[in-house]
């Protein structure tokens, strides 16, 4: 159970069986890139712990087979069409993804809901909403997109999950080598992944709660690799914000201890990634916030802090959606998202 303070008094804020991508969307900024985070993994949230069947060896360890697909989404060129569901909730877009080896981009387009495109430039982001003629900059530090799954500086996961293989199967028409990460304790999802079988390129990966069921799905439906996307293009088209409101949301490194937080006792496998102040653009109405940001290399949770307000907060609440959960309540003056 994690338990978050604010000197001087602490209150429990979650104890991780309650709940954007996925992870939580900003406070300030429910939808700017809401797909983009929806690309990523799934946070870790309390479920039974799943046991493995008894299975022959596998030809790779989980590390060799994270950092095969890891690998592959920094090498290669595709564009295709990527389905999210999660619970009733389905949504899709359209992707073009490209490296050079040192820097990637990615554009995402949504097909459904309300129309929003995002590009991304290693950590810059731009997200167009043509309805509203805004544009939102900010800089988002990579926590791993789909299909990039590893996010932690030192390799913890085989600590943590167990790997199965489960043969070969075809997905987007392409064969690909299905394996399922398999969590050791209760504090963890499991997860099916199809990886591409030449590439090892992420294309379908379920996320999997108590006994294996399915919370959550995001897979291609169509996709083709080394597609003849250009960098020069995508960077022509984050430039272009002609006719358009730029909006900056400005984004501050900082530590919890910094701004007077700590937790009193720590989740096994999970450490901090960064912890970082968010102001909304100039004009905005509402304060900064903080965010912090744990991983066990495979799943994310957030932490977002605000000042509390009355006209915009009410009692304490949840919400789940797939494999997503959040919960919300006051600690003192404060507003706090898990």
């Amino acid at each position: 159970m994690a338990v978050l303070s604010h000197q001087p008094s602490a209150l429990q804020v979650c104890g991780l069986r309650t709940e954007p991508t996925a992870a939580i969307f900003p406070l300030w900024r429910r939808l700017a890139g809401s797909l983009l985070l929806v690309l990523a993994t799934g946070l870790a949230l309390p479920c039974l712990a799943q046991t493995a069947t008894a299975a022959k060896e596998p030809s790779r360890s989980l590390t060799e087979w994270l950092t095969r697909m890891h690998e592959a989404s920094r090498q290669r060129a595709y564009q295709g069409t990527l389905v999210v569901s999660a619970g009733a909730h389905t949504s899709a877009s359209r992707i073009w993804h490209v490296c050079d080896g040192v820097q990637q981009m990615e554009r995402v387009e949504t097909l459904t809901g309300a129309p929003r495109t995002t590009i991304r430039r290693d950590s810059d982001v731009i997200t167009f909403a043509p309805d509203s003629k805004t544009a939102w900059v900010e800089k988002r530090e990579s926590l791993g997109l789909f299909p990039e799954l590893l996010r932690t500086a030192s390799n913890a996961i085989p600590e943590h999950y167990d790997v199965r293989e489960l043969g070969v199967d075809r997905v987007a028409g392409h064969l690909a080598d299905r394996i399922e990460v398999v969590p050791r304790d209760g504090l963890r999802f499991g997860y099916r992944i199809w990886a591409e079988q030449k590439t090892g390129l992420v294309i379908k990966m379920q996320t999997l709660g108590a006994q294996g069921a399915l919370l959550e799905q995001v897979a291609f439906s169509e996709l083709q690799l080394n597609a003849p996307v250009r960098m020069e293009a995508l960077k022509r088209q984050m430039g272009d914000t002609r006719g358009y409101e730029v909006l900056k949301l400005t984004m501050e490194k900082t530590t919890a201890e910094a701004e007077g937080w700590q937790l009193k006792e720590a989740i096994p496998g999970f450490a901090s990634m960064g912890c970082h102040t968010k102001s909304p653009p100039l004009g905005g109405a509402e304060p900064a916030s903080l965010q912090w940001v744990f991983s066990d290399g495979l799943a994310s949770v957030s932490l977002f802090v605000e000042a509390f307000d009355p006209q915009r907060h009410g009692p304490e609440k949840s919400a789940v959606v797939g494999a997503t959960h959040s919960f919300s309540q006051r600690l003192d003056g404060h507003w706090v998202t898990a």
